[in-house]
């Protein structure tokens, strides 16, 4: 089964075509970074505008890299929440429009899902039952899976999303957006251990990163003798470059123990699990990578994304909806779909 999935919810505009699941016949990608970066974050209305001049052509480079037509595919996947309105609105526009032209098979899909299963698209079978962790700039969820399409949060972030704390701590910093990427680049020539940050005490399962970012804050406001007042402007341009460096990496080895001491908990509250997954474009992470290996591998299969696959893309959905066909989802019609800018996975 050959499936076009689509995806604009933020600052990607992607499409692909995956067949039965697992094989990436095309997968094309254009990413708004660039544009962005300049304004120190998604600007909404700018990245609607993007995805207006980039869904078409890169749907037809989709078809054209996988030597397949919108006649030939069998069916049309689309993120349709949760995301920004606009860039949400952009590609299920444009599926729909394509489901009801072509007369094609029409599943929107969740966007927390589809990173899940970017983990399928590198040929790989996790074995259910199985724990997920879902990192991102908008969402931190431990997720439990008893098999395909099945979804039960048993842990969230009760305030910042891990990626949005990368950011935010990034531009306490100084450095550019988007802040995952820059802090783990300059982490690599920091200290870990110089700055003994606090693990916030949440209960059960649920993560807080509001508090992470504000020791960071203050610790660098005392590092620079500063005080709460001082602008954050003045105090990046205090810090020496070895200090920020010092700063990146304690704060990076700090975010990455508090998810892997979580996803231990949860194994211990299910034991019967059997494989450890990691989604959502913090799992690009290398850090994060590395210590998830070093936690679990003895007991449990272990899978990440691709590289490729770890940001928002197409392949993604496509593979997403294949398994939710499998379990046994009806096409929703094309002309009834309504998006959703926030949505829990159901």
């Amino acid at each position: 089964m050959k499936i076009l999935g689509i995806e604009s919810s933020c600052d990607e505009t992607a499409a692909a075509i995956i067949e039965d699941g697992q094989k990436v016949l095309s997968n094309v990608v254009v990413s708004q970074i660039d544009i962005h970066a300049e304004y120190g974050g998604v600007i909404p209305e700018i990245a609607a505008r993007s995805h207006i001049e980039a869904i078409n052509p890169v749907i037809e480079k989709a078809l054209k890299d996988a030597s397949e037509t919108l006649d030939s595919i069998d069916a049309i996947a689309v993120t349709h929440t949760p995301g920004l309105v606009g860039s949400l609105l952009i590609g299920t526009l444009a599926a729909r429009t394509l489901a009801i032209t072509h007369n094609k098979p029409f599943y929107p899909t969740h966007h927390l899902k589809s990173h899940i299963y970017a983990n399928w698209l590198s040929g790989y079978n996790p074995e259910f039952p199985l724990l997920a962790a879902v990192v991102s700039g908008g969402h931190t969820q431990i997720i439990y899976m008893e098999r395909h399409d099945h979804f039960e949060i048993i842990g969230t972030t009760r305030d910042d999303a891990i990626g949005e704390c990368f950011d935010k701590v990034a531009k306490i910093l100084g450095l550019p957006y988007p802040g995952g990427p820059n802090i783990a680049k300059l982490a690599e020539n920091g200290d870990a251990n110089k700055y003994h940050l606090p693990i916030p005490q949440v209960g059960g399962l649920d993560f807080s990163f509001s508090g992470l970012k504000t020791a960071v804050l203050r610790a660098v406001q005392h590092e620079v003798g500063k005080d709460i007042h001082t602008p954050s402007t003045e105090l990046k341009s205090l810090l020496t470059a070895q200090q920020k460096a010092d700063f990146a990496a304690s704060f990076q080895k700090t975010a990455v123990d508090i998810l892997i001491k979580k996803l231990q908990k949860a194994t211990e509250l299910h034991p019967e699990t059997k494989s450890i997954l990691l989604a959502g474009g913090v799992s690009a992470n290398e850090l994060l990578r590395t210590e998830l290996h070093k936690a679990f591998d003895k007991d449990f299969q272990v899978f990440v994304p691709d590289m490729k696959f770890s940001t928002d893309n197409g392949a993604m959905v496509a593979s997403a909806a294949y398994y939710s066909i499998q379990a046994g989802e009806k096409p929703t019609d094309p002309y009834s779909l309504d998006i959703s800018p926030r949505s829990i996975i159901c």
